[in-house]
This record gives structure tokens, sequence and C-alpha cells, in this order.
């Protein structure tokens, strides 16, 4: 990390928020470059996310995970057949498909747990006596890690649309 950081001259504080990885979702502005965290949600049991670093310059996007495996493959296949925008795209361009491809691996889950709810709302009207206490917390818990990786999500992402960055084109 400290030579890719040598390499590309990223700032340092940036550096040292790509080994702590439990940052929150957010953007922030070093000279020529950008800083993004973003995280991702791994659709195990108990559910966890995973901090995903990205620095955007004007002709580079570098991104740093906590372990191997992503939801980046749609991008990857977008890449190797030349289709879209995304070879005649900017940096800027790409690191939005990357954050577009993580914000859209949460529906899976979401979907998942919608229908474990409503497999529990069917259990219960059949037989309220029956015990679904422990599935119940299940789904909160896991509710709550997708509530947490989620919200701040917004307030980056906004910043991205909304704040002037000269690293970002409007398209």
């Amino acid at each position: 990390i400290e030579k890719l950081g040598a390499m590309f001259q990223l700032h340092r504080l940036a550096l040292e928020d790509v080994v702590n990885v439990h940052q929150r979702a957010k953007v922030e502005q070093y000279g020529d470059h950008l800083f993004i965290v973003v995280r991702t949600i791994e659709n195990q049991s108990p559910l966890c996310t995973e901090q995903i670093s990205m620095f955007l310059g004007s002709k580079f996007v570098l991104t740093l995970q906590e372990r191997p495996g992503d939801d980046w493959n749609p991008v990857r296949e977008r890449l190797r057949q030349k289709r879209g925008r995304i070879r005649t795209a900017g940096a800027d361009y790409l690191a939005y498909a990357l954050i577009d491809a993580v914000i859209d691996s949460y529906f899976p889950v979401l979907d998942q747990l919608g229908e474990q709810v409503e497999e529990l709302d069917e259990i219960l009207t059949l037989d309220p006596r029956r015990p679904v206490v422990g599935r119940v917390h299940e789904i909160r818990q896991a509710l709550h890690v997708l509530r947490r990786a989620i919200w701040p999500h917004r307030k980056a992402l906004a910043s991205l649309t909304r704040e002037h960055h000269d690293l970002i084109t409007a398209e």
C-alpha cells in the first residue's frame, strides 16, 4: 500500500483509511485525486460488509479491498467486450460503474430478506404458536447491518453529484 501510495502520489491519511477497514462510505478530495469508500455486502450468515477503498485520479482508478472477490464481473465483461461507454469514457465513468455494481449487490440481499419476512408472516398466520423468535432476531440483525452500511452511501454519493469535482464530468 505504501508503494502504491508513492507511485500514485496518494494522501497518507487516505492510505491510513485503507488499512483501517471500518470506515463508513465517504468521499474526500485530496489535491488531484478523490478518495472514495464504499461498503459491499457479503451475503453470508451472519450478514457482514466489506470496505472497498477507491482512488480516482484524472487517468486512473485504483481499488483496494479487504478480501478477494467482488461484484464487478459485469463491469469486467463490459470492458472485455468493449460494450457501451466504459472503454471510451474517462476514469470517472469507470469509478461510477464500479460504485453502481456495489450498490446493485445490495438488492439480492434485500430481496432475500423480504422473502424471509414473508415466510415468517405465513408461518405466523398458519400456526401462531410456532416459535419464530430466533429467525426474527436474525432478520433484525441483518437489517441493522444493511442500514448501517447503506445509509452513509446516500451522503457520500450525493456529494459526488452535488459538489463540483474537477475529476468528475457532468456526463
